[in-house]
């Protein structure tokens, strides 16, 4: 069977990831309003089960011989109770750093009731990075939702159990397999280490270094609004891009400001981005499948004081493009195996300068009739990892972001002040101005200034966005 088999490569560096450093998951929230109770989603998961058969399984083996083994799984649901609303970010910020004991089970649940606001809950998931990406997360919340509601309801739940997914190298196999494949990849490294030789990116410096077991994940979590949301969309497509390369555009104005300090002049830097493959694969795979189904790109600019930030944005959707129209993007998601087993190696080496994961739109529903589903969000560990990312979403209408960082590489008080400039990067773009590098330049050294300035800077902004 499918569900019991040899991890793959990739699938084994992410479990090692797990078993060294502080976690390597995925947490997905969403925040319901309505009547919500453990006793359904109880039941709920146990259909979730029968749907998803690599839920009933553990990993079990040392490193060199990992599996996957089917056993009798009870996913662990524990009930926490909170004061007021925002105290769901210390409960997913308690999962982000908690391993998955993936011997048991790899997946868990919390659910987090708001004890002054009636019938305000947050579901939290947290599962194993191997079985699963940012896509199939939030489809996983979307149905065991729509089984919460089912049950609550008396309604009949007809199950039909999906196929376990083989591991990726095999869904890849037409792409890279034979001389032709071997070329691919070959070229497909070459160009990555050309690119990195000629422009040897500078990335944000380690305020703290520690071993990779010493570290932490630290998460800012970060909304625009209907109105703002809309405004970026319609921006980004006046200047003939996309709101992910806005997003990369952002970033590296505010991380490449950070590198260079107070000074005025070039800088090199880097953009890592998450690729969905199931669009790409054939035949396509949906979201409802869980798996590890995406591919990583790595763009190289150098940013100038006169760099315009829309000229960016553009770049970085055609470098993007470039990645996925040919067969690199395939080549590229075997490299993530190497390229962690070598940041395993060298800690002190990181990814990219920055780092962008973007689902899109998320078309699931909100209306539950006994409840609603008023936000979703997602967020992997980035613990063993330096440098500053961004997992981001929208749902109706809405964008969230969730901004991950390594601890005490990079400190939380710098982290809110980065976060909030990245947001207000993204605003001034979403108002159409025409602004460069330079012009982004005063608001981070500013607030970096002095830390009466940072503290006040990040509770404004805190107030301001979210």
């Amino acid at each position: 069977m499918l569900h019991e088999r040899k991890l793959s490569p990739f699938e084994e560096v992410i479990e090692a990831v797990n078993r060294r450093a502080s976690a390597y998951n995925i947490v997905t929230i969403c925040r319901i309003k309505g009547i919500f109770s453990e006793e359904i989603l109880r039941q709920a998961l146990e259909v979730l089960q029968t749907r998803h058969p690599r839920l009933n399984c553990r990993i079990v083996g040392k490193l060199n011989s990992l599996r996957f083994e089917t056993a009798a799984v009870e996913i662990p649901l524990r009930v926490v109770e909170k004061r007021e609303q925002q105290q769901w970010q210390e409960v997913a910020l308690e999962e982000l750093n908690q391993k998955i004991d993936s011997h048991e089970s790899l997946l868990r649940v919390v659910l987090v009731r708001v004890q002054n606001q009636n019938n305000l809950n947050y579901l939290i998931t947290t599962i194993h990075h191997a079985i699963a990406d940012g896509l199939s997360c939030i489809q996983l919340h979307s149905e065991l939702l729509s089984y919460c509601q089912k049950i609550t309801s008396f309604e009949p739940i007809e199950v039909t159990p999906l196929p376990t997914l083989p591991p990726l190298e095999r869904l890849l196999l037409n792409s890279i397999q034979g001389w032709k494949g071997g070329l691919n990849i070959f070229l497909t490294v070459f160009r990555h280490l050309l690119k990195q030789i000629w422009y040897r990116p500078q990335t944000l410096k380690f305020e703290k270094f520690v071993p990779i077991e010493s570290r932490r994940s630290g998460m800012i979590h970060r909304m625009l609004n209907q109105e703002q949301t809309r405004q970026l969309l319609n921006a980004c497509r006046q200047n003939q891009t996309t709101v992910h390369s806005a997003l990369c555009a952002a970033m590296l104005f505010v991380a490449g400001r950070k590198i260079i300090g107070g000074q005025k002049k070039n800088t090199n830097v880097s953009c890592w981005s998450a690729i969905n493959l199931r669009k790409h694969l054939e035949p396509v795979v949906s979201d409802e499948h869980l798996g590890m189904l995406f591919s990583g790109d790595i763009s190289f600019h150098t940013l100038r004081t006169n760099t315009p930030f829309w000229d960016l944005a553009c770049n970085r959707k055609q470098q993007m493009k470039a990645s996925i129209e040919g067969d690199r993007v395939f080549c590229s998601a075997l490299l993530i195996k190497p390229l962690t087993d070598f940041l395993l190696a060298y800690p002190r080496q990181m990814f990219a300068t920055v780092g962008v994961t973007n689902v899109g739109r998320v078309n699931v529903p909100s209306d539950y009739s006994f409840f609603e589903l008023e936000e979703i969000s997602f967020v992997p560990a980035w613990g063993a990892f330096g440098g500053l990312c961004v997992a981001v979403l929208t749902f109706e209408s809405k964008m969230f972001l969730n901004f991950m960082f390594s601890e005490p590489a990079i400190s939380q008080e710098v982290a809110e002040v980065l976060a909030d400039n990245v947001i207000s990067c993204l605003l001034k773009a979403s108002n159409n101005k025409k602004f460069t590098f330079a012009d982004q330049m005063s608001a981070l050294s500013h607030y970096l200034s002095t830390s009466s300035s940072r503290s006040n800077f990040a509770h404004q902004a805190s107030k301001r966005y979210q």
